[in-house]
């Protein structure tokens, strides 16, 4: 069963915000107590001595602990709510329908879970202060139990298509135009700085850099999350952004072992299938990989799809003993944490019941199991596992000492606490926001400018109209996008006025917007996604007859540009952020140059064989 003692008495170290020294000087005390015996022996001044007593220390740890905390350590969760004690009574109410608990306090009582994963809408991440304070109520109440542990906090910031921390902390231009810059550099300082401010949130795990490859325009999942399809290219970026997340003692983790870059089907809803012969995933999929590895990832992400050239046995990759031990840590000679992508992903599920499901991940090499659908079927069935001879408490050990090992490498054994003072001084700083802006406007690809379209000229085409997609916001900015490209215009000297679309305009809608152009010097059309078949084509083509110039700019993937065939302006932002979408009205108004170049090929629409604008393709004024 979970684990249901009761705890020291909170009250006696306090429940307010602890500032940074008091809180080392508490988890400190707590953690290492549950290691009485060695920790006088920490004082060796020796380096090599001192790792080696490290390793040791974390054994004693694991030794000491019950097989119902070895079971909870190897569980990443979700939870509802802003507070760890104290959350609304609707996030209550979900907590006790799909957890069995009322609070992230109860949680870590009843199944000493190792973790925590942060989603916005989980209502974890609705202002710095809040997250930090959420931060060091989690790591509280784990710490307060007997032989407490300090948690692993993580979430998806990504940047771009993927974040849970929004405004007002620092948003960095996505994978895929940081792959249009091309620059390492920048890469580095966006895991830098991500890091730091997550750091100072409480939150210690990024589940980023994506290392899949995305070679397949129809991805559903991945596109503009890749860096790119160049396997060399997206391997300097993803090693670039791990050195920087490591700088700031954030696990950065590379996804999807062993690679979701070539799929039509999206594994939250499905169970796709990757068809690459061994020769090419190991020119392909598997060279980000490597440099990760090499880079010291500190976590790789598995993946839930099917690649029979790996393992013929019609298992997901998450399951699969052949692709996680025999290639990942035998042949990629990996030796650090493997955590599943979501176990409530259909991809994972379609096969096996979610009782079979984590147990079957252990026996394949896994060490944390991510965000089942029910804790308690998840919990239960590895505990029962163990007790039935399925699993053996020594193939926890080597999970959890693993988990440690991260836990000890991120300083998290000194001090995990935060405090308001680091939330002000780090999340959201006038550099910060600075530099991703640079960043950004060193991303923005010029795909198509024919008679010098582009720049629009403020002193004789003033008047702008602003129409297309708004997609939700992927990342908490301000949005909409029509909305935030019309006030960087007008911040750049036009006067825009913003009319929104849809990314399926009715007829109706694009009548209007024909007659409301009639009144612009000039149209800027957001395209998203477009196909062949979307209304979005008639809308830029109804434009386009108007005889106004027209700029196409895609918020998403750089793809559009094919269906688009007529527009003789046409740039990629590869999101719809506000980062990006004010880097692109700079370049649309001439104040920056474009410098991006195409991190993937644009295959022609009408012959998907030949490639229309290859990699590396990008104008400039």
């Amino acid at each position: 069963m979970p684990d249901t003692s009761t705890g020291s008495d909170t009250s006696k170290r306090g429940t307010g915000n602890t500032g940074g020294g008091g809180g080392a000087r508490l988890s400190r005390r707590t953690v290492l107590a549950a290691g009485a015996g060695i920790t006088a022996a920490l004082t060796v001044p020796t380096t090599a001595r001192a790792a080696t007593l490290d390793e040791r220390r974390l054994k004693a740890l694991i030794s000491r602990m019950s097989l119902q905390e070895k079971v909870g350590q190897l569980f990443v969760m979700r939870v509802y709510g802003a507070s760890a004690t104290a959350p609304d009574q609707a996030d209550i109410d979900a907590n006790l329908s799909e957890l069995g608990v009322r609070t992230a306090a109860e949680l870590i009582q009843k199944y000493r879970v190792g973790g925590i994963i942060y989603f916005t809408w989980a209502h974890n991440t609705q202002n710095p202060h809040q997250i930090a304070e959420l931060s060091n109520g989690i790591q509280k109440a784990s710490l307060d139990r007997p032989r407490g542990l300090p948690m692993l906090i993580a979430t998806d910031q990504e940047h771009g298509a993927v974040c849970r921390v929004g405004e007002p902390a620092t948003l960095f231009p996505g994978a895929m135009a940081i792959g249009a810059g091309g620059s390492t550099a920048d890469a580095r300082t966006l895991g830098r700085i991500s890091g730091t401010e997550l750091r100072a949130l409480g939150i210690n795990q990024d589940y980023s850099p994506d290392a899949d490859v995305n070679v397949n325009p129809a991805n559903p999942v991945i596109g503009v999350r890749s860096f790119g399809a160049d396997p060399a290219a997206v391997a300097e970026l993803v090693a670039a952004e791990v050195k920087g997340y490591q700088s700031a003692q954030v696990a950065a983790t590379a996804k999807h072992f062993p690679g979701h870059g070539d799929t039509a089907v999206d594994s939250h809803y499905g169970f796709p299938v990757i068809t690459h012969s061994r020769e090419l995933w190991e020119k392909l999929d598997a060279v980000p990989f490597r440099s990760a590895i090499a880079a010291g990832i500190d976590s790789i992400m598995t993946a839930h799809i099917e690649f029979p050239a790996l393992d013929d046995s019609g298992d997901p990759a998450t399951l699969s003993e052949p692709i996680l031990t025999g290639i990942l840590r035998g042949e990629l000679g990996y030796d650090g944490v493997v955590i599943t992508d979501s176990l409530g992903m259909e991809g994972v599920r379609t096969k096996y019941g979610d009782d079979r499901v984590p147990v079957l991940a252990l026996k394949a090499g896994v060490d944390q199991l991510l965000n089942p659908p029910s804790i308690d079927t998840a919990w239960n069935a590895v505990l029962k596992a163990v007790q039935d001879g399925e699993l053996t408490e020594a193939r926890l050990d080597e999970s959890i000492l693993r988990i440690l090992r991260l836990k000890s490498r991120l300083g998290l054994f000194d001090g995990v606490l935060v405090d308001r003072k680091g939330v002000d001084h780090a999340v959201g700083t006038k550099s910060h926001l600075a530099t991703a802006d640079r960043i950004a406007e060193r991303t923005t690809t010029l795909l198509v400018n024919e008679g010098g379209t582009l720049p629009l000229n403020r002193h004789t085409q003033p008047r702008l109209l602003v129409v297309g997609a708004d997609p939700d916001s992927p990342s908490g900015t301000t949005g909409p996008p029509t909305g935030v490209l019309a006030a960087a215009l007008t911040e750049a000297g036009f006067t825009a006025t913003a009319l929104p679309t849809g990314t399926s305009p009715s007829a109706a809608t694009i009548d209007q917007v024909v007659a409301a152009a009639q009144d612009a010097d000039a149209v800027v059309v957001g395209t998203y996604n477009v196909s062949a078949s979307s209304s979005q084509r008639t809308l830029v083509d109804r434009l386009l007859a108007t005889g106004k110039p027209v700029v196409a700019l895609a918020v998403r993937n750089p793809y559009d540009v094919a269906q688009l065939p007529g527009v003789r302006a046409c740039l990629a932002s590869y999101c719809w952020t506000d980062v990006e979408l004010r880097a692109a009205a700079k370049v649309i108004a001439g104040r920056v140059k474009p410098r991006g170049k195409l991190p993937v090929p644009v295959q022609r629409a009408d012959d998907p064989t030949k490639v229309l604008y290859p990699i590396g393709h990008g104008l400039t004024y």
